[in-house]
């Protein structure tokens, strides 16, 4: 049975921050009742939190916002999916650490109402942005359908997310993006190459103008783009991806030809990786399997 995923990505302006939960609601609620087959909504970054201003006052605006996990933010993000019964990931959001620290942390909720899985971005947009670097990569797993890998934005280029995210099996990687520079033409290359190198769907939503540029997409596991807002507007974008199709491809190779994971041998050597201080053992090269693909 195909490993069926249909997805609904807001590309939409943002909130502003301190906006009552209710608007956001009624927004997913719309979005549900346009595509009522969807089973995951997927947000921009910092989309509940939009700030204008100076960057250091919208840095005391998201140091006021932040909450730690445990607070009530997140508890009615999670009573929202599972009144709404589907995967939810809203976005990003400010996290206040144990020790004060301040996260940007992508949420995913189940759609029984709890939080499955909390990503601490690794590469803020230095000098920018305010935030502390999370310090591990993140999947979850949706039952019966696959694996899904979170990676914030500007993490997109860093091909060592991606990689790793696939690596601990991640079949999608799931991009929240709040790109407000010209440079996300070259996002949309970034968003192909790592669909390729790691054989992985990648989505990738974009805040809405006038304060985002927009351009989301779903990527195909070959690098083919499935679906794209063309242009800055605000836009929900759906598709229905197919995780046997990450199964078939490394399998059968991209195009039919190149098996990436496959390359090594047992008897090759482990490649030395000086600018990492590590190397490739050839006998951890292969990705985890996905609890929801065939065995």
């Amino acid at each position: 049975m195909p490993r069926a995923l249909p997805l609904a990505l807001g590309q939409l302006p943002p909130r502003p921050a301190g906006a009552p939960l209710s608007g956001f609601t009624a927004e997913v609620e719309r979005m549900l009742l346009d595509s009522p087959g969807t089973r995951m909504a997927v947000f921009p970054e910092l989309h509940l939190f939009g700030v204008t201003g100076p960057p250091d006052e919208a840095a005391g605006v998201l140091r006021e916002a932040a909450e730690p996990l445990a607070g009530p933010r997140v508890g009615e993000l999670a009573q929202l999916a599972g009144d709404l019964g589907i995967w939810l990931l809203p976005g990003t959001v400010p996290e206040r650490g144990p020790k004060g620290e301040l996260y940007n942390t992508a949420l995913a909720f189940s759609p029984e109402g709890r939080l499955v899985a909390s990503y601490r971005k690794v590469f803020p947009w230095r000098p920018t942005e305010p935030y502390d670097p999370g310090d591990r990569f993140v999947v979850f797993d949706a039952p019966g359908t696959g694996r899904i890998g979170v990676a914030i934005c500007y993490d997109a280029w860093f091909p060592e997310v991606a990689r790793h995210l696939a690596w601990l099996g991640a079949e999608v990687i799931v991009n929240p993006v709040m790109t407000t520079t010209p440079d996300r033409e070259q996002e949309l290359v970034l968003a192909r190459a790592n669909a390729i190198a790691n054989q992985v769907f990648v989505v990738s939503v974009n805040t809405a103008g006038p304060v985002g540029t927009g351009h989301s997409l779903v990527v195909d596991p070959q690098g083919r783009v499935r679906t794209e807002a063309p242009s800055t507007k605000a836009t929900v974008l759906t598709d229905v991806i197919d995780l046997d199709d990450v199964t078939r491809v490394r399998e059968h190779g991209t195009a039919g030809v190149t098996r990436m994971w496959a390359h090594f041998t047992d008897t090759d050597r482990p490649i030395e990786l000086p600018l990492y201080g590590g190397r490739i053992d050839p006998r951890r090269w292969h990705p985890a399997p996905s609890p929801g693909a065939a065995s």
